[in-house]
């Protein structure tokens, strides 16, 4: 592979006082050093969109494309470790040094090299325990970006670097503050957070290098803050009060106390001939830390429909990204300070797994919910969902009473919530499945979706009761608007829907695809060994036709489970033939 040049931040850090600790518990080093990879910098370099170039004993490479990431990155991880540390003898602590740079970079295969990647490990081995020391072209990067101070070090003479290199410490724990942040704060004294999510959509920046755009960054955000507002549990700053930080540098921490919410998205537009890039950010405002990025890209043909699509996408992935966020926040207070809505959030951490503890937890978790408030539609609605996994696995001590539980959960939900799109896709996609009217089920999902074309749930739901009703090819359709607007969300059950609908139209090959793709991520789900089992023996597969019944009657003692959900009989008909096939070769 050739190699290339480019410029990009580098984090070098590495363990101060390895070889100490190795020598005093070899085996608990090693076991620590994994866990605090796999609990804390892992996740937190995948979270700032960090690439791990390479890893030695006590030591990582890291790569970012955005030196105001690798900076955040390392301030994260250092005051998370020094929390832990706080309850270790100090004997045993670990502390990593980090170095952080911005330069020019060889990339050859996954590796890299150049005065970008030395000038960082110098600057690591200038660090202190615990500590963050940066090149001065980082500081001038992220100074105005981040509320952090910096610590001036000084020109250092570094070893194989022939020039003095300007080090700062980053002062951990401490904010830059200005005379000018802290007027601005005593005449705009912070709100008080909403009761539920909330967020403010700020005006993207026109990088098209042309101020006719200027109309459509505006426009592009309007239609987005719409797209938002739809989403019910969502609070949604007013574009009036949003746009006022027009042309401003963005603090989005002052941002976020000064406009009362929590989230913030921003982000930019590029026009370039007949193609326009958008490009969005998700930030929890009262850390920095960065939730969600991502691009859109498309024609300008007809711009009001590109505006349009876009902003449907963008709050289609940002809705479960506040979900992520919400759920992470509720999970982290201590049990004995559970509200109703923490509870829920909780509860909601759950779903899709399709696991029977989990499951069961979740159940505990929403009956005290409602034990505070019988009323709550999202719990009851998710209550309901939940009991329809325990059917469907056949987990229910008392099956019979576990489906009217069901039942009378989702109708409880859709009397008390008529317009909220997901409840309204929830409580459709539990009575289609338990044999309500499929025509009313399909109703009220077309009604969430016009409520909020953007629910990735909706059309999740609407894919299943399409399914059911005997609409195979619209079910897929429904399915990809799902994908397309949650890409990042789990893929298990929406796999085993596209296997089933490929399998009702014969489709034997995409079918035995999607269904084993579904299977890799949902093991437990004896629905996708069901309909594999079928779909092999129609293609004259028996071997593992009658491999996929005895996995299936290892979960379950149902091998020829009942298939009255799917409302055409020829459908019905296909799945059970196939099934009676791969059964019959095993007895």
């Amino acid at each position: 592979m050739a190699s290339t040049r480019r410029l990009a931040a580098i984090l070098a850090a590495d363990v101060a006082g390895y070889s100490r600790l190795m020598g005093a518990d070899e085996e608990g080093t090693l076991a620590a050093l994994k866990a605090l990879r796999r609990e804390l910098a892992d996740p937190k370099i995948k979270e700032h969109h960090g690439r791990i170039v390479k890893t030695t004993g006590d030591g990582l490479l890291i790569e970012f494309v955005s030196v105001v990431d690798a900076i955040r990155c390392a301030v994260e991880v250092q005051r998370e470790m020094a929390g832990r540390n706080a309850e270790v003898p100090a004997d045993r602590r670990i502390e990593f040094r980090m170095g952080i740079n911005l330069g020019d970079i060889i990339r050859d295969g996954r590796d890299i090299y150049g005065d970008g990647v030395n000038v960082a490990a110098r600057l690591e081995g200038l660090a202190e325990p615990g500590g963050i020391c940066v090149s001065r072209v980082v500081r001038d990067q992220v100074r105005d970006k981040l509320d952090f101070a910096f610590e001036d070090m000084g020109e250092q003479q570094v070893k194989n670097i022939a020039r003095p290199v300007r080090v700062h410490r980053v002062v951990l724990g401490e904010t830059t503050g200005s005379s000018e942040s802290t007027a601005v704060g005593a005449a705009n004294p912070p709100l008080a957070l909403p009761d539920k999510p909330s967020i403010a959509v700020l005006p993207f920046q026109n990088l098209s290098g042309d101020p006719e755009q200027e109309y459509f960054a505006d426009g592009m955000v309007e239609e987005i803050i719409t797209a938002l507002s739809r989403i019910r549990w969502l609070f949604v700053i007013a574009r009036n009060s949003s746009f006022t930080y027009k042309g401003q540098a963005i603090d989005v921490k002052q941002i976020g106390r000064e406009l009362g919410v929590r989230y913030i998205l921003e982000g930019s537009v590029r026009k370039v001939g007949g193609r326009v890039r958008i490009t969005a950010q998700l930030i929890d405002a009262t850390n920095g830390a960065h939730l969600w990025a991502d691009r859109f890209d498309g024609s300008l043909e007809d711009v009001f429909d590109l505006q349009d699509k876009i902003a449907i996408s963008a709050a289609g992935v940002v809705e479960p990204a506040l979900q992520a966020a919400e759920i992470r926040r509720a999970s982290a207070r201590p049990t004995k300070d559970l509200t109703t809505y923490d509870l829920y959030l909780r509860a909601l951490s759950h779903f899709m797994t399709y696991d029977k503890e989990r499951i069961l937890q979740a159940l505990d978790w929403l009956r005290q919910a409602l034990d505070r408030d019988p009323h709550y539609s999202p719990a009851l609605a998710l209550a309901a969902n939940f009991r329809l996994h325990l059917d469907v696995n056949d987990w229910a001590d008392d099956g019979e009473a576990n489906r009217n539980t069901a039942v009378d959960l989702a109708r409880q939900a859709l009397r008390i919530t008529v317009d909220e799109p997901d409840i309204l896709a929830q409580t459709a996609f539990v009575l289609a499945y338990f044999g309500d009217d499929i025509k009313a089920c399909s109703s009220l999902t077309d009604r969430a979706l016009e409520l909020n074309p953007s629910s990735s749930y909706a059309w999740l739901c609407s894919g299943w009761i399409r399914l059911y009703a005997g609409q195979p090819d619209a079910a897929i359709e429904h399915f990809h608007s799902h994908f397309r607007l949650n890409p990042r969300g789990p893929r298990g059950t929406v796999l085993l829907g596209i296997g089933f609908a490929h399998l009702f139209e014969q489709r034997f090959e995409e079918a035995v695809t999607a269904l084993q793709a579904s299977l890799q991520l949902l093991p437990s789900i004896s629905w996708a060994y069901a309909a594999l089992a079928s779909c092999y023996a129609q293609m004259g597969r028996l071997g593992d036709a009658r491999a996929m019944v005895e996995r299936l009657r290892a979960i379950t003692p149902h091998a020829m489970p009942s298939v009255a959900l799917f409302r055409n009989p020829e459908h019905r008909e296909l799945l059970l033939s196939g099934l009676r096939v791969a059964a019959g070769e095993t007895q």
